[in-house]
């Protein structure tokens, strides 16, 4: 039963990674899609809003879809679904495919992150220790790689599908391979006990602080990835190669703070850690909006990449204890909070920005960072069935 758990983990870790690679390629090419598909800056924000709405679908279908088959399955055919949907982009020649292409692979993300997560989770029980953030290491490492062969695919002037093809031909086959050892954990449907209607009241109830977390986290996310270059060249005086090094350094970060992040819920507890972590992203926040010059503002973001990175693995870990019996339903229903701090992030900040200043904006999810300080009970260990204020481990199938 260790060799299962241990190929499920090294397999699933591989799934986050091959994730990862495959959405920074997309969105760190946004403007080569755009020039060969001819979409205008007033259409562009309607392609790339549809694609987190999109996945927000695919996440709630899969609540639904979890009840009847594994979440290994959904898992298994989701990511080649993700990985081809991206050669389409790079392949396409109308708009009318570029909007097929996103709107498949919008819906297939959900469905991959949501059944990932519900996977990670149920490992995570079955360990009986904190792993969870580890998987989200794998995905910040397939980011920092899909960025980089994205920059490779921009400085040699690559065209879309040149850069993607090798990618999809590496990790679809790769990833179909990994799936024979995704573990499946007991503890699927609903809720634990009850009816559906009414276990559904109740979980969205509990789940609800752990739901804004969530939102808040990703807004602090999209801060960083859609306005550090611009804030660092436009209100800090950088250059315009200096601008660039703030998102690299984030993600570098949330690499290192994520790789570390189980060690220290092993021994400080998941509260001690996310109330860390709000705190540090904070001070990021504070940081970088009263920087006087770039090179602090840089510290800044670094700050936010050490403090950002844990919540959103927590979040999830939480979920599933909260519901061991449910835990399916309350990772899906989360998940749908990724894509709503997603979409509020940059709007947001941009509005505040241009009526404001941006400097101010800063402080907006500083503010709401710091709100987490208030939900970070809802992450302690819960008492389950059996009495004890920790999880019982159980036993897993393989996928």
């Amino acid at each position: 039963m260790t060799d299962v758990l241990r190929r499920g983990r090294a397999s699933l870790a591989f799934g986050f990674f091959a994730q990862g690679v495959a959405f920074a390629l997309l969105v760190t090419r946004i403007p080569a899609i755009q020039d060969r598909y001819g979409v205008s800056d007033a259409l562009l924000p309607a392609f790339l809003a549809a694609v987190p709405v999109l996945a927000g679908v695919g996440s709630v279908a899969t609540e639904r879809l979890v009840k009847r088959i594994p979440p290994s399955r959904m898992l298994r055919w989701s990511q080649p679904v993700v990985l081809l949907a991206l050669l389409g982009v790079g392949l396409g020649e109308r708009m009318v495919e570029l909007a097929v292409a996103l709107g498949v692979f919008g819906l297939a993300v959900g469905a991959l992150d949501a059944s990932m997560n519900m996977l990670g989770v149920s490992l995570q029980r079955s360990y009986g220790r904190s792993i969870m953030l580890g998987f989200h290491a794998a995905y910040s490492l397939g980011g920092i790689v899909g960025a980089s062969l994205a920059w490779v695919g921009a400085h040699w002037d690559l065209a879309l599908a040149v850069s993607y093809l090798p990618v999809v031909v590496v990790l679809l086959p790769a990833a179909l391979v990994g799936s024979r050892w995704y573990v499946d954990g007991e503890g699927a449907g609903a809720a634990d006990g009850g009816d559906e209607n009414t276990a559904g009241g109740v979980v969205f109830k509990a789940l609800l602080p752990l739901c804004l977390v969530m939102t808040f986290a990703y807004i602090g996310d999209a801060t960083v990835s859609n306005w550090s270059a611009k804030y660092l060249q436009d209100v800090l005086g950088s250059s315009e190669q200096l601008a660039t090094v703030p998102y690299n350094v984030y993600m570098v970060t949330t690499l290192v703070g994520r790789a570390v992040g189980d060690f220290g819920v092993r021994r400080f507890g998941a509260v001690g850690v996310v109330r860390g972590g709000a705190v540090v992203a904070a001070v990021g926040f504070a940081v970088v909006a009263g920087a006087p010059g770039a090179w602090v503002g840089m510290i800044g973001f670094t700050l936010l990449g050490l403090g950002l990175c844990v919540l959103v693995p927590q979040t999830f870990a939480a979920a599933g204890r909260l519901f061991p019996g449910a835990s399916d339903a309350a990772v899906a229903r989360l998940n749908v909070f990724n894509y709503v701090g997603f979409l509020i992030g940059s709007p947001l900040v941009g509005a505040l920005g241009d009526a404001w200043s941006y400097r101010g904006a800063m402080l907006v999810p500083m503010v709401l960072v710091l709100v987490t300080l208030v939900y970070a009970r809802s992450f302690a260990a819960q008492p389950d069935r059996y009495g004890g204020g920790h999880e019982r481990p159980r036993t897993a199938d393989v996928g």
